[in-house]
């Protein structure tokens, strides 16, 4: 059978894996596009009904008026951005259509972002290493949807600012179900680590805060922390921290140094989060071991 092959043969689990990863990336695609547009909308919604204004009159005054359609992860159809092109069935195979597109539209001949066939290539090597990593079993399923997961969080917080609670809190109570059977860590580990991840960084806001009267962080951060405690326990949040805050710090200063981003703006901590994270998923036992025969 082929849960049996799966099983035997690691390697043709891991290139199963692959290609599902792929897929699962075009989808991600979608989802860290629509999900924020999703959300503005709602939002807006949720204000007219508050001020007992009538959402649809606003929308006929908007020059920029909201699609009367469905719009949701699965509709309208996706469309080529430069000349609304439905783009057909064919045109959709992950990273193989965009090569043989040539990283063009069929139709208005308009570039196609790199980041597209990027994000589908990230989702399949990440849960390729997953599997690799911890082979055919519940952890090496688990970690492949946390894989997605934080993909999806870094590059909505990237591109919005907002780490979704939709996407957060329902990894982070799964989290905590997974570890009732020790499966990255035990019970009482990944309970502390949700509490102190959280605890941890909202502290530092608001001290931050205290001091310099600005915002140093959003609450998303505090959540996606608590979500990595509630994965891998408490044991792991210094070297996420650790990790987060050196990969931002070396990428942050770079880019205020060539010029790429202005000081002013905030720069999101939680693609940082969600890096050190993933790392600490796969390799952090070996890298707090090899820290402490360091230190000894």
């Amino acid at each position: 059978m082929l849960i049996d092959i799966l099983q035997q043969e690691l390697a043709f689990f891991v290139a199963t894996v692959f290609f599902l990863g792929l897929l699962v990336g075009s989808f991600l695609n979608v989802v860290i596009y629509r999900l924020p547009v999703m959300f503005k909308r709602e939002w807006r919604k949720d204000c007219c009904t508050y001020l007992q204004e009538n959402y649809n009159a606003k929308i006929e005054l908007d020059t920029s008026k909201e699609p009367a359609e469905p719009f949701n992860l699965v509709k309208p159809d996706s469309t080529c951005p430069s000349c609304g092109h439905q783009i057909r069935a064919w045109e959709n195979i992950p990273v193989i259509s965009y090569l043989f597109l040539k990283a063009k539209c069929s139709n208005c001949k308009a570039s196609i972002s790199f980041r597209y066939p990027f994000i589908e290539l990230i989702s399949a090597s990440l849960a390729a290493l997953c599997a690799w990593h911890f082979g055919f079993s519940l952890a090496g399923f688990s970690a492949i949807l946390l894989s997605w997961a934080l993909i999806s969080l870094a590059l909505i917080d990237y591109d919005t600012l907002y780490l979704p609670d939709q996407i957060v809190l329902p990894f982070l109570w799964l989290g905590l179900i997974l570890n009732l059977n020790d499966t990255f860590t035990d019970i009482e580990s990944a309970l502390i680590g949700t509490m102190a991840g959280y605890l941890s960084l909202w502290s530092v806001h608001h001290l931050f805060k205290l001091i310099t009267k600005k915002e140093g962080m959003g609450y998303g951060d505090f959540k996606l922390l608590a979500l990595l405690g509630a994965w891998m326990g408490w044991q792991f949040l210094p070297m996420i921290i650790i990790i987060s805050s050196l990969v931002g710090s070396i990428i942050g200063i770079s880019l205020i140094l060539f010029k790429k981003h202005q000081r002013e703006i905030p720069i999101p901590f939680g693609p940082y989060l969600a890096i050190a994270g993933w790392i600490a998923l796969l390799w952090g036992n070996e890298i707090n071991q090899s820290y402490l025969n360091w230190i000894s």
